[in-house]
């Protein structure tokens, strides 16, 4: 298995992605698309720069190899769960939005909720069954869904989401209006008025699997469209304000919640700092908007700022 991530990791990336470096500027350059992805994320291509890896400790060696120019740093600045945020606002959960703004671990209050322990006895376990089912419920799972991402059978899973839903049920009454808005309607729109059409809803014939497949991603079109258009807000303001401040660093990329920008180390203080003030205040919701910030020499080792 090692093998194969290693040889799949030098093809991709190791080999190819030298080859693409401009060789008027020394840097790699990806083409962003507004309309690339039908949620209104920002994709990337020639070469995908969102996809490089973070999710096994030796695909993110890789993250080493992208540095900022001589002398400077990179900051890497993260939304912190901006989907389940924005679900706890249009949803309007009261229990859920209390959590996010006592600033606790949301799959830890969510755990608690679901095994009826107090906050602080909840162990690692509990924890990451809880973040399984916050993440289905973004992304409408059913279940069966959530049993095959979990050791729990299809049952267990389903005891669990109607624990879930009993906890938040403002949750389970905005996924049903969402289902009965893109039926009636045949759009669901972001909390900036975006449409996502699903024209096929109103097809009679349309196979009992296909129409679920579409009815979830009508629940999570508003969640991660608002999600991507609070981002693209950010990026406007932040670009604005570098400009009118004078300031030398610049954005570099944008992977969905994160943006990386490079800094002379003289302005790395004002710009943490201005970065994390533009984009927690990109847009007004029922939580907080809370970003993570990290500066380092490369987009591998990085410490929080």
């Amino acid at each position: 298995f090692e093998q194969r991530q290693l040889e799949k990791l030098r093809g991709t990336y190791v080999d190819a992605l030298p080859t693409l470096v401009n060789p008027a500027t020394g840097r790699l350059h990806t083409s962003f698309s507004q309309t690339g992805a039908v949620t209104g994320r920002m994709s990337s291509s020639n070469p995908n720069l969102q996809n490089i890896p973070i999710r096994t400790d030796l695909g993110r060696e890789i993250r080493r190899a992208f540095i900022p120019a001589a002398g400077w740093e990179l900051i890497s600045a993260d939304y912190s769960q901006v989907e389940l945020r924005v679900l706890a606002h249009v949803a309007k959960e009261a229990a859920l939005i209390d959590a996010f703004r006592a600033d606790l671990d949301i799959h830890v209050a969510t755990a608690s909720r679901l095994f009826d322990v107090p906050i602080e006895e909840v162990d690692k376990r509990q924890r990451g069954l809880a973040k399984t089912i916050n993440f289905a419920t973004v992304y409408g799972s059913s279940a069966f869904g959530i049993s095959s991402r979990t050791e729990m059978s299809p049952k267990e899973a389903q005891q669990f989401l109607d624990q879930y839903f009993a906890s938040y049920p403002r949750i389970k009454a905005y996924i049903a209006e969402m289902i009965e808005l893109a039926n009636r309607e045949g759009y669901v729109q972001t909390l900036m008025g975006r449409k996502r059409y699903f024209h096929e809803l109103k097809n009679e014939k349309l196979p009992y699997n296909q129409r679920q497949s579409v009815e979830r991603a009508a629940i999570n079109a508003p969640i991660q469209g608002t999600a991507a258009d609070i981002m693209k807000l950010a990026m406007i303001r932040l670009h604005a304000r570098l400009k009118e401040g004078g300031f030398q660093a610049r954005m570099l990329l944008q992977v969905h919640d994160e943006l990386v920008l490079e800094t002379p180390p003289e302005e790395r203080a004002a710009v943490v700092a201005l970065v994390r003030d533009v984009m927690e205040s990109a847009y007004q919701l029922d939580v907080p908007l809370k970003v993570d910030v990290e500066v380092g020499p490369n987009w591998y080792t990085m410490e929080p700022a």
